[in-house]
């Protein structure tokens, strides 16, 4: 097995362990009480509704709102680690076809490796108070590098063999 390939399936399998150990541990332990909260602050805004506290209701939808968020990064991290673990395992599979000189596939895999572990990690930064911006520059760099990855991949594919 060539070591592009080597990096694709390892990278892949580690990757797929994280996002379902990080997705066991946010069910377990963190799920069920972002849940409860985003229920009660509802129930909540709609009592602060129909009491015509307008002010009141506003700052619990707003309560929603953020939960919400911070709640839908951290499934869309658990989700993509283990989305994009599939595709590399998957493209791992006949990343010899792929027309590059080794050194090229190489750097290939490690640029997808890289941003498929970098993106969701910087989804997740997105929901911390410190690492907002942060997050959102690394998630793009992420996202940028798994595109541009995934470009070459197809490209090498398209390409006769070199």
């Amino acid at each position: 097995m060539s070591s592009s390939r080597t990096i694709l399936v390892w990278g892949g399998l580690a990757l797929a362990l994280l996002g379902m150990l990080y997705g066991f541990y946010y069910a377990v332990y963190v799920e069920h009480q972002t849940l409860n909260q985003m229920s009660g602050s509802l129930t909540d805004g709609f009592v602060a509704v129909a009491d015509r506290n307008l002010a009141q209701a506003h700052r619990w939808f707003q309560v929603y709102g953020n939960t919400k968020y911070d709640y839908v990064r951290q499934i869309d991290a658990h989700s993509h680690w283990i989305g994009l673990a599939m595709l590399m395992i998957v493209l791992g599979a006949g990343f010899d076809r792929v027309a590059f000189p080794p050194w090229i596939r190489r750097a290939l895999a490690v640029g997808l490796v890289l941003g498929s572990t970098l993106f969701p990690v910087a989804v997740l930064l997105e929901t911390s108070q410190f690492g907002a911006a942060v997050g959102e520059a690394l998630a793009t760099f992420g996202a940028a590098l798994v595109t541009i990855a995934l470009a070459g991949v197809a490209l090498g594919f398209a390409r006769q063999q070199y």
